[in-house]
């Protein structure tokens, strides 16, 4: 008898984490290794939230909450919506998790039957099509182009909803391509979805307040109130407020799907830290002008990777409006040869090739469900980013036909 379950190996290992392992891998090794696979600010936690984590274990934070996340907490995420969002929950309307990756999961895990279909417009986050797989659903991937703004259509959406069609995924900005949709684009979705009234959707904003450009942020309910008793909001403090090892994610809607997630995490992780979730008060409620040093950060490193990488021979670089990734295509490079004579094939090779001879660690487009491109973090240092873009170029130069 088998040990291990038969779902398990439908799941790939997130391609994020295993460029990230390989590239300190070859750091242990004496290379010297850039890595910009890792979708993580490297700003620290501010300060403000940092007092507010030691003062909670100080103050005896330390022993469980209610597993949706201590009243304290919701309340201000409740806050946080009425003030950002104009959405207005009540306190059994919301949960917070184990970032928010728990909040999707616990939500599809609530909800899925074999055979429910989830659409997933791609290039999407790498453990959507996954997190899918786990729960015995399968994942209906539409391959959004680049032409598009790599975001999805209404034609397209209209086509892929079937009678097993559960949710829909929707990511603005998006990781890893940092497209952003208007209040247009969400209108055109919304007007779909209200001729398939069983579709529900799922709205991961965790990169909200990481826009470049002259749009404000628009969430679909925003756009289409009607579908609010359908619809879970799934944010977090991880990137915005660069808490990515906090772990606190947090999600609203309808009282009846809180309700099935909350008892899945009372039986998995029963709850988030204590600690943590006194901390998150603090980074939703308390000052919050670190932000726009953050995004004003990340517009001047977004600047340099597009013009740098532009540069290199067969990548194109487009310029993305919102979270920290470029999605730039390698299209020109597939079919070369590296100096010792290696085909690259495909982006998972061309990836390989610069971590091993440029010393340069991105993701391929591949784990994203689109190729060829890869997928680039700018959120290091402007050193870095110069230097890994430099040996980028180098490397491109080095690939003969």
């Amino acid at each position: 008898m088998a040990l291990i379950a038969k779902h398990i190996q439908l799941v790939r290992p997130s391609e994020t984490k295993a460029m990230t392992q390989k590239a300190a891998a070859l750091r242990e090794q004496g290379r010297q290794i850039i890595t910009l696979s890792q979708g993580e600010p490297d700003f620290d936690t501010p300060e403000n939230i940092r007092e507010a984590g030691i003062r909670a274990i100080k103050d005896g934070w330390t022993r469980y909450t209610a597993v949706a996340g201590v009243n304290a907490l919701r309340e201000a995420i409740q806050e946080k919506f009425r003030r950002d969002n104009n959405l207005d929950y009540s306190l059994d309307q919301i949960i917070a998790s184990c970032g928010a990756k728990q909040v999707i999961f616990n939500a599809l895990f609530a909800t899925i039957e074999p055979g429910d279909e989830v659409i997933v417009p791609a290039p999407c986050w790498v453990s959507y099509p996954d997190m899918v797989r786990l729960t015995g659903g399968t994942a209906v991937v539409i391959e959004c182009s680049e032409a598009d703004g790599f975001k999805l259509r209404p034609a397209a959406l209209e086509q892929a909803i079937t009678p097993r069609t559960k949710w829909l995924m929707l990511n603005s900005p998006s990781n890893p391509t940092g497209a952003v949709y208007t209040a247009e684009d969400l209108s055109e979705i919304a007007e779909v979805l209200r001729r398939y009234p069983n579709v529900w959707v799922l709205s991961d904003d965790i990169y909200e307040k990481l826009i470049y450009g002259d749009d404000r942020f628009v969430t679909i309910l925003n756009v289409a109130p009607d579908l609010f008793d359908r619809t879970l909001t799934v944010n977090g403090v991880s990137k915005t407020n660069a808490m990515t090892g906090w772990r606190v994610g947090y999600g609203a809607g309808p009282v009846e799907l809180i309700k099935a997630m909350t008892v899945i995490q009372g039986q998995t992780t029963s709850h988030t830290s204590s600690i943590s979730q006194i901390a998150a008060i603090e980074a939703i409620s308390g000052d919050q002008t670190y932000v726009a040093k953050f995004v004003s950060e990340f517009k001047m490193r977004r600047q340099l990777v597009v013009s740098k990488l532009n540069q290199a021979s067969g990548i194109r670089c487009h310029m993305p409006d919102g979270a920290f990734y470029v999605f730039p295509s390698c299209a020109g490079v597939i079919g070369k040869r590296t100096a010792s004579n290696r085909a690259i094939v495909n982006d998972t090779e061309f990836s390989m090739y610069l971590l091993e001879e440029a010393g340069v660690a991105v993701v391929p487009g591949a784990g994203f469900m689109v190729s060829p491109y890869i997928r680039i973090s700018y959120a290091s240092s402007m050193n870095d980013l110069s230097d890994a873009c430099d040996r980028i170029i180098l490397a491109c130069k080095g690939l003969v036909a």
